[in-house]
């Protein structure tokens, strides 16, 4: 039964349901962001279908349009985002409650939001975002994307369900990190720490480093790029012919 017609019929999985099918295993992301060859609701709809063919337990998606898409196509579970740019912040995915309340039109299974120091639009705080999503959806599964282990170490105070790694390296506090560097050591430093559970993601990008993720204690692992950008697959192959 696919998770949308689950929804409308008012049947969900279980938060332990959720958890037992993605724990250990590969989560897809399929986004195509506006200025991408790819951006189509129903082209991330298939792309979702073949990452579940592929072996994916779990797909992140961004927007409710493409998330609607995708639960027709599969029963699997989803980290929704919204990315979105405003002027007064560097924050950029799912950065107010405007993009909350679009994704639980189609409610997810997890929405993942920015979890950095840097401050919202409008200048908020994560902690003041955080207190007014819970008491808004106060049963909503939130995803903290992170990136560096201070900001992971806060998210888990806060009390956020799964602690992600998504940022490392893509903010100012974070420029000088790789994920990989020192056998993965700012995963292993959050899962030795954190009480939540862990989800590695952010240039995971090869089968060899999920598996390693896995092994230093993920919960479970994001791929993204490497699966389902094919522009960025082939550039590169051409660059290593150049």
């Amino acid at each position: 039964m696919y998770a949308r017609l689950r929804a409308q019929m008012g049947v969900k999985m279980t938060q332990q349901e959720i958890m037992d099918q993605i724990h250990g295993k590969l989560i897809v992301s399929c986004q195509a962001l506006p200025h991408e060859p790819l951006h189509s609701a129903f082209i991330m709809g298939r792309m979702a279908l073949a990452a579940k063919e592929g072996g994916a337990y779990g797909i992140r998606a961004n927007t409710k349009e493409d998330i609607a898409e995708i639960q027709t196509q599969v029963d699997l579970p989803v980290i929704g985002i919204v990315k979105r740019d405003y002027e007064d912040s560097k924050v950029y995915i799912t950065p107010t409650m405007k993009e909350i309340n679009e994704l639980m039109e189609v409610k997810p299974e997890i929405i993942a939001l920015d979890a950095t120091g840097d401050l919202r639009p409008g200048g908020r705080t994560l902690d003041e975002f955080y207190r007014e999503i819970r008491k808004s959806y106060p049963g909503q599964l939130l995803m903290a994307d992170c990136s560096t282990v201070e900001e992971a170490l806060h998210a888990d105070q806060l009390g956020f369900d799964f602690i992600g790694t998504t940022l490392v390296g893509y903010t100012d506090q974070s420029r000088n990190l790789k994920i990989e560097s020192n056998d993965f050591e700012i995963i292993r430093r959050i899962v030795a720490t954190v009480k939540h559970r862990v989800i590695a993601e952010g240039n995971i990008n090869t089968p060899e480093k999920a598996k390693r993720v896995i092994e230093l204690g993920a919960f479970s692992v994001v791929v993204g790029s490497i699966i389902t950008r094919p522009q960025l697959i082939t550039k590169s192959f051409a660059q290593a012919l150049d």
